[in-house]
């Protein structure tokens, strides 16, 4: 019996739409998500080193599998403008087969020849 790949879906909140669109291209470019969607603005409030505030946000939607998580996150931490981002994965319980064999075989790193 072969392994299973597991599918991800990556919520994460950036501050403005560019930053949002530029951390998504990086990312696929990188193969570490298969899609980066970009929603917003939203309004989002939180407490914050003692503070209530409030900030206008993107919510960003990344498709990806399990294997590729901690790279993901790891590359995240360092694109992101936040000091502490919000880095959430879900898993994928079910879905269309073609589009998740679509997510693995997107976020497969390169072969080099």
């Amino acid at each position: 019996m072969g392994v299973r790949v597991g599918h991800l879906q990556v919520i994460v909140s950036i501050d403005s739409r560019e930053g949002a669109e530029r951390v998504g291209r990086a990312l696929v470019e990188a193969r570490l998500v298969a899609c980066f969607q970009v929603i917003g603005p939203m309004s989002s409030i939180y407490r914050w080193k003692g503070e209530i505030e409030q900030a206008e946000e993107w919510l960003c939607l990344a498709k990806t599998t399990t294997e590729r998580f901690d790279e993901l996150r790891e590359r995240l931490v360092v694109l992101h403008p936040y000091e502490n981002p919000e880095i959430i994965a879900t898993p994928i319980v079910a879905g269309h087969a073609d589009y998740l064999q679509w997510i693995s075989a997107e976020t497969a790193p390169a072969v080099r020849s």
